[in-house]
């Protein structure tokens, strides 16, 4: 028995967790559990009472923190059995774990906590490695099982995660005193050890050995020979191909709801989709729980070589598509009863393109990411299995159990509301500083994807890292005016996020002249970083929304000078000018494919300004007569509300215009001036 004080417990519990979860070798993310049992004290009595940590619902093993640890009374969790209702009823279970717990705080007892308390261990892991998957869905597991590990790991048939299958690997750890672990048929593995040493080092030797044995008594070429048309195209040709169908790609699969993507073209990606057997270990779907909650019960597969022109390509894949929601139809039917949960919807969640590689969909970047880590985990179960045995997943019926269970519709109502913007993704040029700096973090904090668009680069990757990184910013370093730059931009976009469905217009510069001093270099630059470009920018969003099909966002940062009619301004407020009347035009010419297309018109935003340090406020404040410390008050005195305007207030504007509420209006500008009675719109 274990008579560490809980502080040690929970050290060497996280310690042990932080290890086995940071190679992926081991589990992968947010898969698996680990647990410690060790005594505590009563809080009423003060007597010595045995407990359990275990990581609990969710979370990660690599980042666990004692916050993710449920706390139990570890004899009034086993009492349970006592009271235990029979597999058919054992759903009830995870309710009565509440009743179990052990003081306030930590994280909710997950489905594998029986697991944990009933073993008669200290300590325990259960863990999803690849390698103990590929034993656990050979179709002689039980056979290979044996044969790899002797009498020290046992094998257990295929049981749905629950209080039913805590009892059964008790029942193992109890009959074969020499075991350390066991084999979860179609699942994963679970070993154990009187110290978290021995623990861990037992996890690991059944993870090595199988990774040996597999090796050793494989086929190297265990997915058939590789099939010279689907050979992978070139880097530069792949990723260009991959950039095209993107879009497409993500405007199918947000059918039901909207998703966001993730492109992978590693190689075991592009090798798998190569080889003669892809098809069938495809349509066979992944099999570990943790796989295909993530992937749904199978992948959408392109039948085409790369080589085949896109437009054929692209007419395949929505053929596809409408097969694949028809068979999930079909399957969600032949298995629901009237206590299913409904439907969830009916799209794929990961597409494999033979030669370009594999895109993965989710409600964000991370579980997009994350679904199509999990299918190279299945790409890497499929390869072990079938380089000693033959592949073979679970049950569809026991799919459909693991899917629509009661158990994890309940999870799924438990998540937090979606903000406002979640599933979109936005590109804002001159993301780096000022109006479009606050309008990238406003987006993004409103559920957006950023894509972070400004020839300064720094500044721009300076910004997604404070954003979040790649799963929720990228940056690109871009000339507007180059069209060849603004279409490598939309292509990073399509890879990083699978599209955009949100564009601000906002990079610019300002040249501030009279007239006869206003030269052909300036008319022409002013005009090429804020008119060319804006048109360049549009041009393109525009290809990849109707692509897509599910319409999408234009705004522009216009300016007031794009109707106020100022001295030494030509150039500048020529340009302003020409971008709001862009804004009207789109808005006829692309309201039929429900891309709305908008304006806002800032005045005086001096303070975070590029624009206004590059020389814009010297220039200004000389011709105004002011400091240019005091040019912002002196903006905000000529307003009607005496306020200076800030970047925020124009993102706020730019977030009005695209969060939901203003889903009908297109072809307007709205004024963050703080009252400008000569620029009023009429």
């Amino acid at each position: 028995m274990n008579e560490q004080p809980s502080e040690n417990v929970t050290d060497e519990l996280l310690n042990r967790s932080h290890r086995l979860g940071a190679d992926p070798r081991n589990t992968n993310y947010a898969g698996g559990n680990t647990s410690a049992k060790g005594t505590g004290r009563d809080p009423v009595t003060a007597a010595p009472e045995r407990l359990m940590w275990v990581k609990g619902s969710g979370g990660d093993l690599g980042t666990l923190s004692e916050s993710g640890l449920a706390v139990l009374r570890l004899e009034r969790m086993r009492a349970l059995t006592e009271v235990y209702p029979g597999v058919e009823r054992e759903d009830e279970m995870v309710a009565a774990l509440d009743h179990c717990l052990y003081g306030k705080g930590g994280a909710a007892p997950s489905i594998d906590t029986a697991m944990h308390g009933l073993v008669e261990a200290e300590h325990v892991d259960h863990l999803h490695p690849d390698a103990g998957i590929a034993l656990a869905t050979a179709s002689d597991g039980p056979k290979l099982t044996e044969e790899c590990f002797g009498d020290k790991v046992v094998w257990v048939p295929w049981r749905r995660p629950g209080f039913q299958l805590g009892l059964d690997i008790a029942e193992v750890r109890n009959r074969h005193p020499r075991a350390v672990g066991v084999i979860l048929g179609g699942h994963g593995i679970t070993a154990w050890g009187e110290t978290s040493e021995e623990c861990e080092r037992n996890s690991l030797w059944i993870i090595r050995t199988a990774e040996e044995f597999l090796a050793e008594r494989g086929d190297p070429e265990p997915f058939g020979p590789p099939v010279p048309a689907n050979e992978a195209l070139p880097e530069t040709e792949r990723h260009a191909r991959a950039a095209a169908l993107a879009p497409v790609i993500r405007g199918l699969v947000s059918t039901d709801n909207t998703q966001v993507g993730h492109y992978d073209d590693r190689r075991e990606v592009l090798d798998f989709l190569a080889r003669e057997k892809h098809p069938r270990l495809a349509d066979l779907g992944t099999s570990c729980p943790d796989h295909f909650l993530r992937t749904k019960v199978r992948p959408l597969v392109l039948d085409l070589p790369p080589t085949a022109p896109l437009e054929d390509v692209i007419e395949r894949l929505r053929q596809l598509h409408t097969s694949y929601r028809q068979r999930y139809s079909e399957y969600y039917h032949r298995h629901a009863d009237t206590d299913s949960p409904a439907m969830r919807g009916a799209d794929p969640a990961i597409v494999l393109v033979p030669g370009v590689g594999m895109f993965s969909f989710g409600k964000d970047k991370q579980t997009a990411r994350v679904a199509g880590e999990f299918y190279v985990n299945a790409i890497n179960v499929m390869h072990g299995a079938e380089a000693v045995s033959r592949y073979q997943p679970i049950e569809e019926s026991e799919k459909f159990r693991i899917e629509y269970w009661a158990l994890e519709e309940a999870k799924l109502a438990r998540m937090p509301a979606p903000k406002p913007l979640a599933g979109r993704v936005a590109l804002v040029t001159g993301g780096g500083s000022g109006i479009g700096r606050a309008t990238a973090r406003r987006l993004n904090a409103e559920g957006a994807c950023v894509v972070l668009a400004d020839r300064d680069t720094e500044s721009a990757e300076e910004l997604a890292t404070e954003l979040g990184g790649p799963d929720k910013a990228v940056a690109v370093g871009v000339d507007v005016t180059d069209e060849s730059e603004v279409g490598e931009l939309f292509a990073v976009a399509a890879r990083s996020f699978g599209g955009v469905d949100l564009v601000v217009n906002n990079a610019g510069m300002s040249i501030s002249k009279p007239l006869l001093e206003t030269t052909v270099a300036d008319w022409d630059l002013q005009h090429d970083v804020m008119a060319r470009g804006s048109f360049l920018v549009s041009r393109e969003a525009a290809r990849g929304m109707t692509a897509a099909g599910q319409g999408g966002d234009i705004v522009y940062i216009a300016s007031k000078n794009s109707v106020f009619a100022g001295q030494n301004n030509v150039a500048y407020g020529a340009t302003k000018a020409d971008q709001a009347h862009q804004v009207r035009l789109l808005a006829a010419e692309l309201g039929e494919h429900g891309i709305r297309v908008n304006g806002v018109n800032p005045d005086g935003v001096v303070r975070g300004s590029g624009i206004f340090a590059g020389g814009w406020g010297a220039q200004r404040a000389a011709h105004y007569g002011v400091k240019e410390t005091e040019l912002g008050e002196f903006y905000a005195q000529r307003t009607l509300l005496k306020r200076e305007v800030l970047p925020e207030h124009v993102a706020a504007a730019v977030f009005a215009l695209v969060g939901g509420d203003l889903n009908n209006t297109t072809g307007m500008h709205v004024p963050v001036d703080s009252g400008v009675p000569a620029a009023f719109l009429r």
